[in-house]
C-alpha cells in the first residue's frame, strides 16, 4: 500500500507546511487567530490545535499505545498562547519525523489497535491505513487553515507537494 519512504516524505511535507502556515499566522493578532471564521473548528487557532492534538493521538496509536486518550487530552483551546503553540508544534513535527525515520516497510504491515476515550469499543485498523490517515488528516485541515489565513490577508506558501524544498 505505502512504504516507509512515503511516510518520511510526508513527515517532511508536514514540517514544511506547518512552518509555512505558522509563519503566515505570525502576522496576525491573537484576536485574528481566534476569530470565528465559519470553518469547522471556527478559528485558525482552534484548527491548529485540533491538528496538533490529533497528530499526537494517531502517532501514539502508531507507536503501540492502545489508550492514548488516557494521557492526551484533545483541546481546541489549549494551548492558548501562540508562542507555546509554536514551540509544541515544532516538537510534534520533530516527533513525527523521528517516527518516520525509524520506520521500516515491514512496520506498515501490521495492525494498530486502540480504544477510544470512553474505552467502549476496540478499534483495529491496518498500520498503513493509520499512517495514511495521520498525513491525510493533517493535509485536510491545513487546507482549511490555508483558506482562512488567505482570507485574513496572510500569505502562506503553496501547498503543492511538488513544491517541497
Amino acid at each position: 500500500m505505502i512504504s516507509a519512504e512515503y511516510c518520511r516524505l510526508m513527515a517532511r511535507y508536514n514540517t514544511w507546511q506547518n512552518a509555512s502556515l505558522v509563519t503566515a499566522a505570525d502576522g496576525l493578532t491573537n484576536v485574528d487567530r481566534w476569530k470565528d471564521r465559519g470553518a469547522f473548528f471556527k478559528s485558525i487557532a482552534a484548527t491548529f490545535n485540533h491538528i496538533y492534538w490529533a497528530d499526537a493521538l494517531m502517532l501514539q496509536r502508531l507507536k503501540g499505545n492502545e489508550r492514548p486518550e488516557e494521557t492526551i487530552k484533545h483541546s481546541l483551546t489549549n494551548p492558548s498562547d501562540w508562542d507555546d503553540f509554536k514551540m509544541l508544534r515544532l516538537r510534534r513535527n520533530k516527533e513525527i519525523e523521528e517516527w518516520a525515520a525509524r520506520l521500516l516497510d515491514a512496520d506498515l504491515n501490521g495492525m494498530v489497535i486502540w480504544y477510544p476515550g470512553d474505552g467502549s469499543t476496540r478499534i483495529e485498523k491496518p498500520t498503513a491505513l493509520c499512517a495514511i490517515e495521520l498525513f491525510n488528516h493533517q493535509t485536510h485541515h491545513r487546507g482549511q487553515l490555508h483558506a482562512m489565513l488567505t482570507a485574513a490577508g496572510a500569505e502562506p506558501e503553496p501547498t503543492d507537494l511538488s513544491m517541497l524544498p
